[in-house]
């Protein structure tokens, strides 16, 4: 099972060392993606580890949460790591992966299914969630 620290040197070597993070806490990074806004949450919770992101809130209006929703759901068969989800009245993406045998290949495939999904339908889906 791989251990915080080798959690910590996959983190450090994504995009070859480029990604800017930091460990707010232990087994806790943000992890700067390619939208400066959204930062990705990697949380080290044997055994498991997790890549989670809040998207955006959901619209108040009922018509533009349906226009919105069809479009997640749309957008999840594009995804092969993750998934977005609701937590309350917030979108967001997650991927979570058994750290028994996870590799950094699979980990940096995670993270940039997820670093893809943030640059290519964050501004679709904000577009949808206007009423």
């Amino acid at each position: 099972m791989l251990s915080r620290e080798e959690v910590d040197g996959y983190i450090g070597k994504l995009a070859d060392g480029s990604v800017d993070y930091d460990e707010v806490e232990e087994g806790l990074w943000l992890v700067a993606s390619g939208d400066d806004e959204l930062k990705v949450v990697i949380n080290y919770t044997p055994p498991v580890v997790v890549m989670r992101v809040n998207v955006m809130d959901l619209p108040s209006d009922a018509a533009a949460q349906t226009k919105l929703m069809r479009k997640v759901l749309q957008f999840n068969t594009e995804l092969v790591h993750g998934a977005y989800g609701l937590e309350g009245q917030h979108i967001v993406l997650t991927s979570a992966h058994q750290l028994e045998n996870l590799d950094f290949n699979e980990f940096q495939a995670s993270f940039d299914d997820i670093d893809l999904a943030l640059a290519s339908h964050v501004p679709v889906l904000a577009e949808n969630g206007e009423a």
